[in-house]
């Protein structure tokens, strides 16, 4: 019997868009080395993998190099597996024990809720060579929170213009896991855009970055006077992350999810 392997592609309604996980539900504990091995032959920007403990689950995240303290994606992927395949009942919250403690998922109107810890940056100059590696001159603010640097630049069409030099931008953003970039949106449907790299995690670019929302939302919640926005990855993949921001620390990300394939893995 092989173990229940998923491809849940997350932040997105359909197939094909969003940000893609591998989400693996282990029946007990496997040694690090293997989950290493395990997401580097998934070779997406996260595997995720389950281990139900007590009342909740046990959850860690895997990039192809390196386990990551946060991800938003690979948790939205994991509590939609979750329900769909039957492993929890469809109506009832999920608890997750993680590196950055407790998180939460509970089912919204055909979307999934997330309860995770608000990430708010402190401003912060940038680095030697960080705007250089971004290709931009200037930036209207720059910050930092534990996981990123934060770059805020003047429109919309700048952040999507961006083709950053990623191997300097892993030289630039160490010892961080990556860098952030955003603008307000120049859509009605839409308060803020982003696009989030991590060079020196294995990233070059995320196409949907959860984590990367929960200083996101603290950050556009204080410059546009509002506790519930909307956020749009401008990757080339595209997704589409609800944010709530709390006054208790946390914020709730939503999203919906899609898988795209089932099996399991033999080695």
């Amino acid at each position: 019997m092989g173990t229940p392997l998923f491809v849940v592609d997350a932040f997105t309604d359909r197939p094909f868009a969003g940000n893609p996980a591998a989400v693996c539900v282990l029946s007990g504990p496997r040694e690090e080395g293997w989950l290493a091995n395990v997401a580097r032959e998934m070779n997406l920007s996260e595997t995720a993998f389950l281990r139900r403990e007590g009342d909740g689950w046990s959850l860690r995240w895997f990039t192809p190099t390196v386990e990551v303290d946060l991800c938003g994606h690979a948790t939205l992927a994991s509590a939609h597996v979750l329900w769909e395949a039957g492993l929890a009942d469809p109506g009832t919250p999920l608890r997750f024990r993680t590196r950055s403690g407790a998180l939460g998922a509970i089912p919204r109107a055909g979307s999934i809720e997330l309860d995770f810890p608000a990430e708010p940056a402190s401003p912060e100059p940038p680095p030697a060579g960080l705007l250089e590696a971004l290709g931009v001159a200037t930036a209207r603010s720059t910050g930092r929170n534990r996981l990123d640097y934060l770059v805020e630049l003047d429109s919309e069409e700048a952040v999507r213009a961006l083709a950053p030099d990623f191997a300097a931008l892993a030289r630039a953003t160490q010892p961080a896991r990556g860098v952030i970039a955003t603008a307000s949106s120049s859509s009605p449907d839409r308060d803020f855009v982003s696009r989030y790299f991590a060079p020196a995690a294995g990233i070059d670019e995320d196409p949907v970055t959860g984590s990367a929302h929960c200083c996101l939302g603290p950050f556009w919640a204080e410059r546009l006077g509002k506790a519930e926005l909307r956020g749009y990855q401008a990757s080339a993949r595209g997704g589409k992350v609800g944010v709530r921001v709390g006054a208790d620390g946390r914020v709730a990300l939503i999203g919906q999810a899609f898988t795209v394939s089932r099996g399991e893995l033999l080695g």
